[in-house]
């Protein structure tokens, strides 16, 4: 049986303190079986606190379940096509805040997608334009409805597997940057860092990551 292990640990500003995850993955036939916990679970005894179980089928749908909150949240995914080209739609509604979003995705191209999400019930709308230049360069400004403000991301992979991306939110004054690597050989892992440019002390938030892939 194949599956993965997800670690994630988190240090945040230095009067907060430091948070840790994990996530172990199944394959069972087509759907896959996760399991998620934080620190929270193990911290003074094990314990429901942190603990989330999802169930899986690629492309079409993710249950997840929050066991200390009893709460629920569905996805559906779907694709059509508009003008020849395929929508990508995705439903996403949470039970425990009945709140609802709606996502799609039109891709016009091998090198042009535009990207749209609303919340149902509010103002929030956003919208994204992703542009791939040559394969290796990927621009990604957004706007957001709400806030009347922009947000912009650029990307360039290096090498195969390691992918370099800066990000900034004109809205939050939060500057971005992370380093991606996903290998069939060397597992894959994720380090980022975000710092508030508006704070007097600019102390970055630094998240890290790292999946293993394991044969059962």
């Amino acid at each position: 049986m194949k599956a993965s292990l997800k670690g994630r640990y988190e240090l945040q500003k230095s009067n907060s303190p430091a948070a840790a995850a994990a996530t172990i993955a199944f394959n069972a036939g087509d759907v896959k079986l996760r399991a998620s916990l934080t620190d929270a679970t193990v911290v003074n005894g094990p314990s429901l606190n942190g603990l989330a179980l999802a169930v899986e089928k690629p492309g079409f749908f993710i249950l997840d379940y929050n066991v200390p909150k009893k709460d629920f949240r569905f996805q559906f995914m779907n694709s059509v096509r508009v003008l020849e080209k395929p929508l990508n739609l995705t439903y996403i509604h949470s039970r425990g805040d009945n709140r609802t979003l709606l996502d799609g995705t039109l891709v016009l191209d091998s090198a042009n997608k535009l990207s749209a999400n609303h919340t149902l019930g509010s103002g929030n709308c956003k919208l994204k334009y992703t542009y791939v230049h040559g394969g290796v360069n990927t621009f990604e400004p957004s706007y957001d409805l709400a806030k009347n403000s922009w947000d912009f991301a650029v990307s360039r992979r290096v090498y195969d597997d390691d992918v370099l991306r800066a990000s900034y939110q004109t809205s939050s004054n939060v500057l971005g940057l992370e380093w991606v690597r996903n290998s069939k050989h060397q597992g894959a892992f994720k380090i980022s860092a975000s710092v508030n440019l508006a704070e007097e002390n600019k102390v970055p938030k630094l998240i890290a990551e790292s999946t293993w892939n394991l044969e059962i």
